[in-house]
C-alpha cells in the first residue's frame, strides 16, 4: 500500500493549486488554510521550488474519526501538496487508508476507503 497518490500535471503550479482547492471544494469539502512552504522558507534565506501544502477538512468525518481515537487528530486536517520538482508540477495527497497501519486497534470500518476515493478524485481531477 502506497502512503500517497501523487500525480504530475501539466498545468502551471499556480493553475494547479487552484484547482486542488476547487476540487476540495466540489467534493464537499472546506480549504482550511493553504501554507505557501516556499514563501516562508525563502523568507528565512532558504531557496525552495514552488511549494504548497493545502490543509482541508470535512467536519463530519473528523468528528468521526476523533470519537474513535482522539490522537487521530494528529493526521487531521488531510492535506494535498502543490510543488515543483526539477520542473515539473506535481500534486500529491497523503492515502487515509494509511490510518488503519497508525492506530491498528480502532475499528475505522470503511470511511477510510471512502475518504482514500474522494483524496485521489480531487488529485486527479485537479491535474
Amino acid at each position: 500500500m502506497e502512503f500517497d497518490y501523487t500525480t504530475s500535471t501539466e498545468k502551471t503550479f499556480d493553475l494547479a493549486a487552484q484547482n486542488v482547492q476547487d476540487e476540495i471544494a466540489k467534493a464537499g469539502m472546506k480549504v482550511l488554510y493553504v501554507h505557501d512552504v516556499q514563501k516562508s522558507l525563502v523568507e528565512k534565506g532558504f531557496k525552495r521550488d514552488p511549494f504548497k501544502i493545502i490543509e482541508f477538512c470535512n467536519a463530519k468525518f473528523a468528528d468521526e474519526f476523533l470519537n474513535k481515537d482522539i490522537k487521530i487528530g494528529l493526521c487531521l486536517p488531510c492535506k494535498i501538496n502543490v510543488y515543483i520538482k526539477d520542473g515539473q508540477t506535481y500534486i500529491s495527497g497523503m492515502r487515509p487508508i494509511i490510518l488503519s497501519h497508525f492506530f491498528p486497534h480502532v475499528d475505522l470500518g470503511e470511511r477510510l476507503k471512502e475518504i482514500d476515493q474522494i483524496i485521489q478524485n480531487i488529485v486527479h481531477n485537479a491535474k
